[in-house]
């Protein structure tokens, strides 16, 4: 009820201090339905918003604009992920033959300084002394899975089986059963299969990042490489001897090996191996100054690619790991000796008249001369009776003496783990017999690298060098030693190139080069003692250019068969100088070096050295006026009863067939691919031309 004394307002006047909640149009209060105007009461609501609470309204908006940034953020994440999925797989989908690709596009796509690029933790690259790369580590994959996690051992490994077919089913799924968290199933698959696993959805299969050891050139040097097991370790080679440094240093590890080089020996390798139908062989290029082997081959050899595989005779490195009596090649030892010592000169002569026999063991020369040689002729025409002689005249003990100098009782030192020791007799066996058998290469084995050092050390001025495989620095200091004269080697160069001229290597003679060399046939001992007949290790040892030397060019046939083109000969001069010559004109122009034909007369001449040099003046010569001690009372020359000839021991001749074991000392070897390798103290004397 109202106060009949409150003022009444006017009818059309709005009510003091009045703001309605609800209000009409113009601000005008609300009006009840039914009631008039004049009975509209004005209502008013005061709301209060405390600080708090403004606090919190402001937090919300705050949180309110990062939920939008981030929402954002994350649809250009996703839409840029779902494009890049689109191309991928449906736009330019990346098939697996794109990611495949050969050896050959990766070596022509590579720049020829090398490959650079090698990723740390990535085996190293192998590379010739001109950046060509030999071995090369590609990323794979291998397969691997956790057998707790394979539901259906069976039904998974028929799955893989699918894509693997080289899979062993019953392994398999024996070795998914196995109660284990990891377990290896395949090695290096590549990207097509590792595809095809992945889309068969198997739990618990998975893949780990490996790498897999390439070898583009496949043959190419495979003995001197080695290779490496399925966890990249090195096993034999290079690989083994630098299997740290690879591991460790991922810049290229660059050898000495010259491909072009490399190549060229192998190809007139192989050409005599099928000309003259040889079981094996082996070629070896080296510098004789720097000790730097340009080419190393070895034949039969193997893809190094299929390493693990491969039959254990054909990974046999010949050129370090075999030993081998090596013939008349080691005549040019026996006469650097002589020349060196003082105690004999090159007009010195030696008796080559008539067979030597003590007992019934007889040394003889094949189709001799039969008369007194002088030292020249000696080299020249391969007689063993000269160099017979020759060895009795410096005695046993400057022989082991000179023999160790050279490098001939131990290893050659270079960085391959297959290198071989030589087989030599004890000092204490090294008697008469020893001397003279071993002063015509016969009652020591060694290996060819050995008779290369040993001949570079007579061509070079007389400096031992270390063979070494990997390429050197120009002005890097030479690992060398003096074991001869200057004027020795220089007396030796002019009987080497001797040999060629007027001896019997005149097949291996290239216009403009000047090779010399020195021939070496030995037979072959049977591996229940004796000799094979007709099985003959044939080798050529030169050195070009004589008047300036600069390479060895080693050449070995492993037994050669003759043909209507050799007369029935199947020795040295024969099947191996030939090939040789061949080898030394093909890699001249390849190392720079073109053929002289300007000088030709004035080199000749400088050269020459007549194969009976005259005596000087007043000089005392040995020869078959001579009075020379008698060395060994019980030794006597055939058909002779002159007592001042020294006389050598003996050894039985290829043309008889009385066993002659108390001479003939046999040694198993076992070398690392794990092929027997036989070698004897001594063989027969055979031709060498």
């Amino acid at each position: 009820m109202s106060d009949p004394n409150d003022p009444v307002p006017p009818p059309d006047s709005p009510p003091p201090d009045s703001a309605p909640l609800n209000g009409g149009k113009n601000g005008r209060p609300a009006h009840r339905r039914g009631a008039s105007r004049f009975d509209a009461v004005p209502r008013m609501e005061n709301v209060r918003v405390t600080a708090p609470d403004l606090a919190r309204r402001v937090a919300l908006e705050k949180t309110r604009s990062r939920l939008v940034i981030a929402a954002g953020g994350f649809t250009a994440l996703f839409a840029a992920v779902l494009t890049k999925l689109a191309l991928a797989t449906i736009v330019m989908p990346l098939a697996p033959h794109r990611v495949e690709r050969t050896v050959a596009q990766i070596v022509d796509a590579a720049p020829r300084n090398a490959i650079e690029a090698t990723l740390p933790g990535q085996r190293a690259t192998i590379t010739d002394r001109n950046g060509q790369p030999m071995a090369i580590s590609l990323n794979t994959v291998s397969l691997f899975a956790d057998p707790r996690q394979i539901g259906d051992a069976n039904d998974a490994a028929k799955k893989l089986k699918q894509v693997l077919p080289r899979l062993d089913l019953a392994e398999t799924e024996e070795r998914l059963q196995r109660d284990k968290k990891f377990i290896y199933l395949a090695r290096e698959i590549t990207p097509r299969e590792e595809q095809a696993i992945n889309n068969l959805g198997i739990p618990g299969v998975d893949f780990l990042p490996t790498q897999h050891r390439q070898y583009p050139l496949g043959r190419t040097a495979a003995q001197v490489l080695g290779g490496v097991d399925v966890d990249e370790s090195g096993f034999a080679g290079v690989e083994r001897y630098f299997d740290q440094r690879l591991r460790t240093n991922t810049d290229p590890l660059r050898l000495s090996i010259d491909l072009q080089v490399q190549a060229a020996v192998r190809e007139e390798l192989v050409a005599a191996m099928n000309t003259f139908d040889a079981i094996g062989g082996c070629g070896i290029v080296m510098d004789v100054h720097t000790g730097e082997v340009l080419a190393m081959v070895s034949l039969p050899d193997y893809d190094a690619n299929l390493v693990r595989t491969a039959p254990a005779d054909d990974r046999f490195n010949r050129a370090v790991g075999g030993t081998y009596e090596p013939g008349s090649t080691f005549k040019l030892q026996t006469a650097s000796m002589a020349l060196d010592s003082g105690m004999v000169h090159i007009w010195d002569e030696f008796d080559a008249s008539r067979p030597i026999s003590v007992g019934r063991f007889t040394i003889t020369d094949f189709e001799g001369k039969h008369r007194w040689l002088f030292l020249p002729e000696v080299l020249a025409y391969s007689s063993n009776l000269g160099a017979a002689h020759i060895a009795v005249t410096i005695g046993a003990e400057r022989q082991r003496a000179w023999l160790k100098s050279m490098g001939m009782f131990g290893r050659t030192g270079i960085e391959l783990p297959e290198s071989a020791r030589p087989i030599i007799q004890p000092a204490a066996s090294w008697k008469e017999l020893a001397t003279m058998t071993v002063g015509f290469g016969h009652g020591i084995s060694v290996t060819p690298l050995h008779v290369v050092r040993g001949t570079a050390a007579v061509a070079n001025g007389g400096t031992l060098i270390r063979p070494t495989i990997l390429a050197q620095e120009p002005d890097a200091p030479v690992d060398g030693v003096r074991v001869m004269q200057q004027s020795t080697s220089d007396i030796m160069r002019r009987l080497m190139r001797l040999v060629v001229t007027d001896g019997f290597g005149k097949s291996a003679e290239v216009p403009g080069y000047y090779p010399g060399g020195k021939t070496g046939t030995a037979e072959k001992v049977q591996a229940h003692g004796g000799y094979k007949k007709h099985a003959n290790v044939a080798a050529f040892m030169s050195v070009f250019p004589m008047n300036a030397p600069r390479y060895a060019v080693y050449m070995m046939l492993d037994e050669p068969h003759a043909t209507k083109a050799t007369f029935g000969y199947a020795t040295a001069g024969w099947v191996v100088a030939p090939a040789a010559g061949k080898v030394i004109a093909r890699i001249g122009p390849m190392l720079g070096m073109l053929p002289d034909l300007v000088d030709m007369p004035a080199i000749n001449q400088a050269l020459a050295i007549p194969l009976q040099p005259g005596r000087p003046p007043g000089v005392t010569a040995r020869g078959p006026g001579a009075s020379t001690p008698v060395t060994d009372a019980a030794a006597r020359t055939v058909g002779s009863s002159r007592p001042n000839l020294t006389v050598p021991a003996t050894i039985l001749p290829p043309a008889m067939s009385r066993p002659a074991v108390d001479v003939r000392r046999q040694t198993m070897l076992e070398h690392p691919a794990g092929a027997p390798v036989m070698a004897v103290s001594a063989v027969a004397p055979v031709a060498d031309r």
